[in-house]
C-alpha cells in the first residue's frame, strides 16, 4: 500500500460532515426574498423555505421518525416536496421518493422492500393508496398533503394534513450532525424483467453531486445553463432522480423555483410565460408534447435553456426546438448514476468548426463532469481504446454512483463487476473524451452478424419531415436473426408506408451512415408509441405488441 503523509488534526479542530443541510444554508444567505412558486398557488421566500422545513422536521419528530427510518413520499412536483428532499434527511432518515406513475403492485412491492414507517400522501393518490394499505407490512403512519378537499378521513392512521400541522410546528429545529456516509435517499428504477430495484445515496454522494453539476451547469461557458439569475422549473419528476439533481442546485445558489405540480401541457407553458422561466429539464417525450400542444403551437421560446436527458436527443428534435428558440443540451446519466454523468460542452477546436459539426456534438451524451471517470469495456471486460469507433459497454467511477441495490447483492455484484459500475449502454469514446451512447445492449439490433444502433435508426427516420416520433426495435427474423421494425408517429396530415421511408434512408446507406440492412422492412403507424413512467420509449413493451400486430397481420402494418 502507498505509504502517504497523515497529520493528525488538533483535538477541537471541526470535523466537518457533508450533510444535506449545508446545502440548504447558501441559498437563503444569498437570496432571502427570492421565490420559491407553485403553480399558481403559494410563493414563499428562501427565508420561508428554511422556517417550513424546520417546521417539517418537528412534525416527523413529534410523529416518532427516528434518524435512519425510511419515510415516504407520493406527491406532484411542489414547494412540499422539496422541503421534504431536505427534511427528512436532515433529521437523519431516508426520504423514499415514489414513482406513483408505477403499477399498484410495483409501488406496494417499493414500499414493503424500503421498510417504509410513514407516507405522506397527496389527496390525488388516496385511492391508490387505499388499494394496497392492507399488504403494507412496515408503515406505520400518514401524513396527508391536499389542496382540495379534506380527504383525512380516508387515510388509516393519520398523523394529520401537512399545512395545519407545520402551521402548529416550531419553526425553529436544531438539525445535527451525524456521518456523512448515512443513507439519505432511496428510489426504486425498473428494468425489462424482474421487481423493481432499490438505489440509494449517502449524504455525502449528494453534496459531492451538487457542487459538480453547479460547477458544471454555471461554469462551462459553451454550456452556460444555469445562473442566479435564472429562474429554474422541473419538468423531470421529483421522483425520478431527485429531479435530476437540480433542485439541491438551485437551492445551493439561491435561485428562484417554479414547481408546478402535476404535469399538464397549458399549466406548464403558462408557468413558464408567467413567471419568466429560463431553465429546465425534460425528456424527449416531454418537449415535444409542449412543442406541439394549442398553447405551444406558434409560440416563441426565445431565452428558454433545457437540458435534455433520459432518451438520445436526436438533431430534428434539437432543430426544431432551435427554430421556436429553445437551446437543447444533452447531458447523460441513470437511476444509479445520482444521475449527471456527462454534459455537452463544445470546447475551442469544436467552436471553430461548422454549425453541423457543433450541433453533431451537442446532441452527444456529452463530456464526463469533473470528478467522472469513463471507460469503455468488451464483453470480456478488457478495456477499449478512445478512438470513436471502438464500441463497448460504458463503464464509470464516480464519488456518487449508488453502491448498489438495496438488499440485492447478487445485483449489486454485477453492477459493479470488476470495480467499475456497468450502465448497459453501448457507448464510444473519442481523444475529446465525449461519449457517444450507441444503444442499450439490449436494444442493439442483432442482424446478419451486425450490430445496428437503433438510436442511429431513429435519428435518422427522425429527419423525415412527416415523422413526429419513432421508436426502432429489433424483432425475429428467420434468415438474420433481427430485422428492424419502426413504430411511427406522423404530424397531422401526413403519410408515410414502408416503401417511402426505405427512399428517404437511401442516401444515408449511400454516404455510409448505415448499411442497407439497417432499413426497417415493415413499420407501424400509431397515434402514441408507448413510456415508461418517466418518459422514456418502452421498447419492452413495444417489441410485445408488435408481435401481437404480427401475429393478427394488423392492418397498422405496412411491408416492403
Amino acid at each position: 500500500m502507498l505509504q502517504t503523509r497523515i497529520l493528525k488534526p488538533a483535538n477541537d479542530a471541526y470535523q466537518y460532515p457533508l450533510l444535506i443541510k449545508r446545502l440548504l444554508l447558501s441559498g437563503s444567505r444569498y437570496e432571502k426574498t427570492r421565490e420559491i412558486v407553485y403553480r399558481d398557488r403559494v410563493r414563499l421566500s428562501y427565508r420561508e423555505l428554511g422556517e417550513r422545513i424546520a417546521r417539517l422536521a418537528n412534525v416527523l419528530t413529534e410523529a416518532g421518525v427516528k434518524a435512519g427510518d425510511t419515510v415516504a413520499v407520493m406527491d406532484w412536483d411542489s414547494h412540499r416536496y422539496l422541503e421534504c428532499m431536505f427534511a427528512i434527511p436532515m433529521i437523519g432518515a431516508v426520504v423514499h421518493t415514489i414513482n406513483v406513475r408505477l403499477s399498484p403492485e410495483q409501488i406496494l412491492y417499493t414500499m414493503n422492500h424500503a421498510e417504509d414507517r410513514l407516507v405522506l400522501v397527496n389527496s390525488d393518490f388516496v385511492g391508490l393508496y387505499q388499494s394496497i394499505a392492507g399488504q403494507l407490512t412496515t408503515v406505520e403512519k400518514t401524513l396527508l398533503i391536499t389542496d382540495g378537499p379534506d380527504r383525512s378521513a380516508e387515510l388509516p392512521n393519520l398523523v394529520g394534513e401537512y399545512e395545519q400541522l407545520l402551521a402548529a410546528a416550531s419553526p425553529h429545529y436544531d438539525f445535527p450532525d451525524f456521518d456523512e456516509h448515512s443513507v439519505a435517499t432511496t428510489f426504486y428504477t425498473t428494468g425489462t424483467t424482474g421487481n423493481p430495484k432499490g438505489v440509494y445515496f449517502t449524504h455525502r454522494q449528494l453534496v459531492l453531486h451538487t457542487l459538480a453539476e453547479t460547477s458544471v451547469l454555471g461554469g462551462l461557458d459553451s454550456v452556460r445553463l444555469l445562473g442566479s439569475d435564472d429562474v429554474y422549473m422541473p419538468i423531470t419528476p421529483m421522483f425520478h432522480v431527485h429531479a435530476w439533481g437540480i433542485p439541491y442546485v438551485a437551492t445551493l445558489m439561491g435561485i428562484k423555483q417554479v414547481y408546478p405540480g402535476r404535469y399538464e401541457p397549458e399549466m406548464l407553458l403558462r408557468l413558464w410565460r408567467e413567471e419568466r422561466v429560463t431553465f429546465s429539464h425534460c425528456v424527449p417525450t416531454i418537449l415535444q408534447m409542449l412543442l406541439s400542444c394549442p398553447l405551444g403551437q406558434g409560440q416563441d421560446f426565445g431565452g428558454w435553456k433545457i437540458i435534455i436527458g433520459g432518451s438520445a436527443l436526436n438533431r430534428s428534435l434539437y432543430q426544431a426546438a432551435l427554430a421556436r428558440g429553445i437551446q437543447l443540451t444533452a447531458a447523460y446519466g441513470m437511476s444509479e448514476t445520482c444521475p449527471l454523468i456527462s454534459c455537452a460542452h463544445l470546447n475551442e477546436e469544436l467552436l471553430a468548426g461548422s454549425e453541423d459539426e457543433r450541433v453533431s456534438y451537442r446532441i452527444k451524451a456529452g463530456v464526463p463532469v469533473p470528478l467522472v471517470e469513463a471507460a469503455i469495456v468488451d464483453e470480456q471486460g478488457r478495456f477499449l481504446p478512445a478512438n470513436g469507433e471502438s464500441q463497448g459497454e460504458l463503464v464509470l467511477r464516480a464519488p456518487w454512483l449508488s453502491m448498489g441495490y438495496y438488499g440485492e447483492a447478487q445485483k449489486s455484484d454485477e453492477l459493479w463487476a470488476g470495480g467499475w459500475l456497468h450502465t448497459g449502454d453501448v457507448a464510444t469514446l473519442d481523444s475529446m473524451g465525449f461519449i457517444d451512447i450507441r444503444d442499450r445492449i439490449k436494444d442493439v439490433i442483432k442482424t446478419g452478424g451486425e450490430w445496428l444502433s437503433s438510436l442511429d435508426l431513429e435519428d435518422l427516420i427522425s429527419r423525415h419531415p412527416a415523422v413526429r416520433e419513432v421508436a426502432v426495435v429489433g424483432v425475429p427474423d428467420p434468415q438474420w436473426g433481427e430485422r428492424p421494425f419502426a413504430l411511427l408517429v406522423l404530424h397531422e396530415a401526413q403519410a408515410l408506408d414502408a416503401r417511402k421511408l426505405k427512399e428517404h434512408l437511401k442516401p444515408f446507406v449511400e454516404q455510409g451512415h448505415i448499411n442497407k440492412w439497417a432499413i426497417p422492412s415493415q413499420i407501424a403507424l400509431v397515434t402514441e408509441i408507448p413510456k415508461t413512467s418517466v418518459g422514456k420509449l418502452d421498447k419492452k413493451r413495444i417489441r410485445v405488441d408488435i408481435g401481437q400486430w404480427q401475429a393478427s397481420n394488423s392492418a397498422f402494418l405496412s411491408t416492403l
